[in-house]
């Protein structure tokens, strides 16, 4: 027997409704590997990318806090990936693709998190290049950007459910839509230019459902952690119904709504939650936000964050305007980007992923560096 064989021998095991490598498209054009299956080497493609090693210096929710045990966006993105794939296992749906989505989704967030999203954002918006969506931007960096701006051919599956992942908006029942290759880029292009179409985003794959349900198991629980943690919130302030329903620590939540949803979705063309936990989740999110998201940054913090956008991205522009090699700009990112890339893309766009993919030391270090020449 083949040793590729011998990798998808699990799959005489999967649900009628999980997604086969057979099924498996690349968005570029077919390729050959001897060993590993379609969805396995995507894994390997995502890990061992330069926008998966920046991961661990990009923020969570808490930016800029003396706390080595404050969660980074890595920890974010292994939980997540541990989550779905205990589901996707227990429901028998393909662990390799769910994997690849899970640790894949979130590399298009920016420095400083949701916050550093908005403020690119409005920078987008000012420069005509259409919405940003840290999902959108995950895909683009792995379809156009990664190897040089030659991207990573990944499959269509694999960036789709990257694309409809966004845990913000959580429902009672995930129901996958088929897709042709032609729907998925209809659907990332439409991003760009409808803000509402994000809302409307829904994976092709019961795969891309259970990494979209997991990520927002993934932040609740641990959320609350780092709050406590900082003094932001005490516990004893989540509502006794939520934690009820629920638990009252991180260990508690995940496991309570993991069990839900495989009790609700085994042997169905769909993931979901019973209305009781469904509403403790929605309850949960919503208290998050009050208590913790929307006291994240203070008013000083948020405009300095954002000046610190505004005048590094101002001055990137002039620093392509007047062609100045000697900047980072040139030196770490265009200098080997494909021609392609380099020729077709506006120097806004070109900013954006700049800055899009930055940690948030290396984007403090680049504005400092700007200070400092201007004072």
């Amino acid at each position: 027997m083949k040793i590729k064989e011998i990798m998808l021998n699990n799959e005489k095991y999967l649900a009628p409704y999980a997604t086969k490598d057979q099924d498996a498209v690349r968005l570029f054009g077919a390729e050959n590997d001897q060993i590993r299956p379609n969805y396995y080497r995507d894994i390997d493609r995502i890990i061992y990318s330069l926008s998966y090693t920046r991961y661990i210096d990009k923020t969570q929710v808490f930016s800029r806090k003396n706390n080595d045990h404050i969660s980074k966006r890595i920890i974010h993105v292994q939980f997540v990936s541990k989550i779905a794939r205990t589901i996707a296992r227990a429901l028998s749906l393909n662990e390799d693709l769910t994997e690849a989505i899970a640790l894949g989704h979130d590399i298009g967030h920016v420095p400083f998190g949701h916050l550093g999203e908005s403020i690119l954002n409005e920078i987008s918006l000012r420069y005509n290049e259409g919405y940003f969506f840290h999902n959108v931007q995950s895909v683009r960096t792995l379809m156009y950007l990664e190897d040089n701006g030659r991207g990573k051919n990944l499959c269509l599956q694999t960036l789709d459910g990257i694309l409809c992942h966004n845990g913000e908006f959580v429902n009672c029942i995930y129901r996958p839509r088929q897709k042709t290759q032609e729907d998925f880029l209809n659907d990332y292009h439409t991003c760009y230019q409808d803000a509402s179409y994000i809302k409307k985003l829904v994976p092709m794959t019961l795969e891309g459902c259970v990494v979209r349900i997991s990520d927002i198991i993934g932040y609740l629980g641990r959320d609350i952690e780092d709050a406590v943690q900082l003094g932001v919130l005490n516990k004893k302030e989540i509502p006794e119904n939520i934690t009820q329903t629920l638990g009252s620590n991180n260990r508690e939540i995940i496991n309570t709504i993991i069990k839900d949803i495989i009790k609700n979705s085994l042997g169905q063309n769909y993931i979901a939650m019973s209305p009781e936990i469904f509403k403790a989740v929605v309850d949960l999110k919503a208290f998050n936000y009050k208590n913790i998201y929307d006291h994240a940054n203070t008013s000083q913090e948020k405009q300095e964050i954002k000046m610190m956008f505004n005048v590094l991205f101002d001055n990137l522009i002039m620093v392509l305007k007047n062609h100045d090699k000697t900047n980072n700009i040139y030196k770490v990112y265009l200098k080997d980007m494909d021609e392609t890339y380099l020729k077709t893309t506006s120097d806004a766009r070109k900013v954006i992923d700049y800055i899009a993919g930055m940690t948030d030391d290396y984007f403090t270090d680049e504005y400092n560096k700007i200070k400092k020449d201007n004072s």
